[in-house]
């Protein structure tokens, strides 16, 4: 017999520097951007929590996937502002 692999936790994206990383991305989307929330290095219930968070502030819809938060739209203004009020180092990734 092996080693059941079907409860594996996935890879929680953390930032060695603990900055997190928030950006706008369009690719695979279909022209439409999302923000993206990297490195928080969070898992279960509290990232889905921050999720939730995020998503009520710039009031959009989104999703966590593979540890990274997903905010339909452009905020990432919204975002950084909202991460430095609780307490979060973070800044702007990308162009």
């Amino acid at each position: 017999m092996g080693v059941c692999a079907c409860h594996a936790v996935a890879a929680v994206s953390v930032s060695a520097d603990g900055v997190v990383r928030v950006s706008r991305e369009t690719k695979g989307r279909a022209g439409k951007g999302v923000t993206l929330v990297k490195g928080l290095g969070l898992e279960g219930d509290a990232l889905t929590a921050l999720a939730k968070a995020l998503k009520a502030t710039c009031g959009s819809g989104g999703t966590v996937k593979d540890g990274v938060v997903e905010v339909q739209g452009d905020h990432c203004d919204k975002v950084l502002a909202y991460l430095a009020a609780k307490g979060w180092k973070a800044k702007r990734a990308g162009g």
